[in-house]
């Protein structure tokens, strides 16, 4: 690919925007996801790839994307120690799952300056013109979270709306956008959601105690009580890694998972139960109904998808539970800090 000018890496960009990717023993999903950046149609000022592996394979990759990025591209703007290579290698010493991941990748972000975020998995692929679709509401959006592709090339729902004395996302939620061109959400997803520096400022890192699962969620949720984040039309990105599922009423999914999330899924809800104390937001009923659907549907997606796990699901699905309720009464828990 023909390097671009100057001219053309200047249009419709976002300034100092820094791509924060976290990937873990997936290196030929990676691989699709590098090149679908180097087709970007303009450059971003940073992409960070936190490997939570830290594996040589990946490593390997991340030097000759680098290589093609620099060939492509050329340097960019200089951070605060000196580099100006686009592309950064964060390894971590363990595994810290996709909270932990994102927020050591935010982190490294920041200190190098970066004034955007943009978060995703390493099991999606970016549309060449995404940024410049994102670029043209952060004049006015402070948190902007893009539509995407589904693996089939369909398009993807994503419930926006979180309903929060129970604690769930709302699953009837219109799909249609209104007036303004936009909905506003009180929720976020780290698979391509972007930010700016100052709401990291104003409310901290995202939270890599929840390991996986309800850590964008909760990010998306304390950004809501410092702005107000919007879901946009405009594709972004198009997953690329195949997830059975079922089909409701043609519309909506229940996606397969495993027994890590089913896990996470139950036991986050206490990291979540004291983020709504914190702000003010926390229904002891309300919020006990909210974790009953919860379970509800777990065993509903065990039946109707993960039938062959449904005794170790159920196990996992019952102890995250019970895990949730120590969370709920720990006296050493606080919430993230702000950074500013």
């Amino acid at each position: 690919m023909e390097r671009m000018t100057e001219k053309q890496v200047a249009k419709n960009t976002i300034e100092k925007l820094a791509i924060v990717v976290v990937t873990y023993r997936r290196q030929q999903l990676l691989a699709t996801l590098f090149e679908s950046i180097e087709k970007l149609t303009v450059a971003p000022w940073r992409i960070i790839v936190v490997d939570n592996e830290h594996s040589e394979a990946t490593q390997g990759m991340v030097d000759d994307f680098r290589e093609a990025v620099t060939a492509q591209w050329g340097n960019t703007i200089a951070d605060q120690s000196g580099n100006e290579s686009r592309v950064v290698y964060a390894p971590q010493s363990d595994n810290l799952g996709g909270a932990g991941g994102f927020s050591a990748g935010v982190k490294k972000a920041y200190e190098l300056g970066a004034e955007w975020f943009w978060v995703m998995d390493d099991d999606v692929a970016v549309m060449p013109e995404a940024i410049e679709r994102l670029a043209k509401w952060t004049g006015s959006h402070d948190v902007i979270q893009g539509s995407r592709y589904d693996y089939d090339g369909g398009p993807f729902y994503w419930q926006y709306d979180f309903i929060v004395p129970l604690g769930i996302p709302n699953p009837i939620a219109p799909a249609a956008f209104g007036r303004p061109g936009y909905r506003v959400m009180d929720t976020l997803c780290f698979e391509g959601g972007l930010f700016r520096r100052n709401i990291v400022e104003q409310i901290g890192l995202p939270d890599p105690r929840f390991f996986i699962y309800w850590d964008d969620t909760m990010y998306g949720y304390r950004a809501s009580k410092v702005t107000n984040p919007i879901v946009v039309p405009d594709v972004i990105l198009r997953r690329t890694r195949e997830i059975g599922n079922w089909d409701i009423a043609g519309v909506r999914q229940l996606n397969s998972t495993s027994d890590m999330n089913r896990y996470h899924i139950m036991r986050n809800r206490g990291y979540m139960a004291r983020y709504f104390m914190s702000f003010g937001d926390y229904r002891p009923l309300m919020f006990g109904f909210g974790t009953l659907l919860t379970a509800a549907k777990e065993v509903i997606r065990l039946v109707m998808v993960d039938r062959e796990h449904a005794k170790t699901g159920l196990v996992q699905i019952v102890k995250g539970w019970w895990d949730s309720r120590k969370l709920l009464h720990d006296p050493d828990w606080k919430p993230m800090p702000p950074l500013k």
